[in-house]
């Protein structure tokens, strides 16, 4: 019998097996940022432990910084503070830190792999849910807490438990305007956010095989909100093409070697899978969240449903809760719900691919009135892009806030905030209440290019209706 990815990946890193019976894992890359890291390394320096691997940590800045104006000090005291405790650390400890100045800064789960430090057959771990983010490129990525933090960098492993595999496929061609966030909407819509618990998620199928890596990142950066502790794709050459010459991928002969290796740690053919989910990819429409969990969504020519339909007395109250809360009613169409922001960025669709594929759809239109929407790239390099190629231009000619590298309006640690109950189309990754500031405010998870669609309009509608010739 064959084996998975996971199980490979795990097998190569397993240091030994505990009393408890969990296993001692190597830890191939770490990632750290502001947020979760000065309680690990406050930790550290408490208990008198080094960071005996410092060349296997990678840090950044990217939850609190501001996207409008990043001279310092910061406005806000709380920011300025974690920026500092991190550069401090990363010097005492000698870790590599992609700072503002370096044109390197930016979302973690964005330059992880663009500068190629994330590669095939890594555990790769980091302070941060989305972790999984980087299990694209055929790792096993895992999001863990402040106190795993501090065992990471005292020791390099981890202590943990395997988990099963389910192999979510998804198989066909998609159609026109659908994109990987909508798939991956789809996907937690169908197997609920909690349907992954105790898994990890190799998403594979031809409609996986056919998207670019940008599209990989996205679906893996959401596996997490199905609940999966992980999800990943299988290396093929779309990996290694991704990953030839970008600054931290092997070089000259290396990469051959680098290349095979990585091959080795697909899935083998007859590898045996706890759980397989098969969905067929023509079914999937540009999809919609409609309340406050992203399992909450619907195809968006499909209609609210009605909580009284629902049999399981629970679901009934969230959905009800959830209608209250978005002050939505059951039976209501999405389409012309009138929007008040619109936010394209994350890291799930913060990448050169998002702003690529809305550059032209908005070339000679304007954002409509009263809307607010701003583009926020996931690093100093995808801004970099974005300039040389001339899409932050026409992003700003159209209306949007062009906002330098952040986390932004995805979370509420910066000052990219809703006010009240604004309804914002959103190409984040949770809509839970209060996420992205405001107690009140509202989130509508969406693909760019449908969120792109409802800056253009001022209201939820269907892409492929807006740009009917561009799609």
């Amino acid at each position: 019998m064959g084996k998975t990815l996971y199980r490979k990946v795990w097998d190569a890193h397993t240091v030994g097996v505990l009393p408890d019976g969990r296993t001692q894992l190597f830890v191939a890359t770490h990632y750290v940022h502001e947020v979760t890291s000065p309680q690990a390394f406050g930790m550290l320096k408490d208990l008198g432990l080094t960071v005996p691997y410092p060349e296997r940590t990678f840090a950044t800045v990217d939850h609190i910084i501001p996207t409008d104006e990043q001279s310092e000090p910061f406005a806000d005291a709380r920011a300025e503070s974690m920026l500092t405790a991190l550069r401090r650390n990363c010097k005492k400890y000698g870790i590599r830190f992609f700072d503002l100045p370096t044109g390197e800064q930016g979302i973690v789960h964005v330059i992880g792999p663009q500068l190629g430090i994330t590669q095939p057959g890594m555990t790769i771990v980091c302070g941060d849910s989305h972790t999984a983010t980087h299990g694209a490129v055929g790792a096993v990525a895992l999001g863990i807490g402040s106190t795993q933090v501090r065992d990471v960098l005292a020791t390099q492993t981890l202590a943990l438990s395997p988990l099963k595999v389910r192999r979510v496929r998804v198989e066909g061609s998609l159609r026109r305007g659908v994109t990987a966030k909508d798939v991956a909407l789809h996907i937690i819509g169908k197997l609920g956010a909690q349907g992954g618990l105790g898994y990890a998620y190799e998403f594979a199928g031809s409609a996986i095989e056919q998207m670019d890596m940008d599209g990989r990142f996205t679906l893996c950066n959401m596996a997490i909100e199905g609940g999966a502790r992980c999800g990943y794709v299988n290396p093929d050459d779309t990996t290694f093409t991704y990953l030839k010459g970008r600054p931290y991928s092997p070089k000259g002969t290396d990469w051959d070697a680098a290349v095979e290796r990585w091959k080795s740690f697909a899935s083998d053919a007859d590898a045996a899978y706890d759980d397989e989910v098969i969905i067929d990819a023509a079914c999937i429409e540009p999809t919609v969240t409609w309340g406050i969990s992203p399992d909450m969504s619907l195809g968006v020519n499909e209609l609210i449903p009605d909580p009284s339909a629902q049999e399981d007395p629970e679901k009934r109250h969230a959905m009800q809760a959830a209608l209250d809360y978005m002050k939505f009613s059951p039976g209501e169409s999405l389409k012309g719900k009138k929007i008040d922001v619109v936010f394209i960025g994350s890291c799930t669709n913060g990448r050169l691919a998002d702003f690529r594929a809305v550059a032209p759809l908005l070339k000679g239109k304007r954002v409509a009135p009263g809307v607010r929407a701003l583009a926020v790239p996931g690093s100093q390099m995808t801004a970099q892009q974005c300039e040389k190629e001339g899409i932050a231009d026409i992003f700003r000619e159209a209306g949007f806030e062009w906002r330098l590298p952040g986390c932004s309006m995805c979370l509420a640690m910066n000052p990219d905030r809703l006010e009240g109950d604004q309804l914002c189309a959103s190409t984040s990754n949770r809509n839970f209440k209060g996420r992205q500031g405001s107690p009140t405010g509202r989130t509508l998870l969406m693909s760019p290019i449908m969120a792109a669609a409802a800056a253009i309009t001022g209201c939820v509608c269907d892409a492929r209706e807006v740009f009917r010739d561009q799609l």
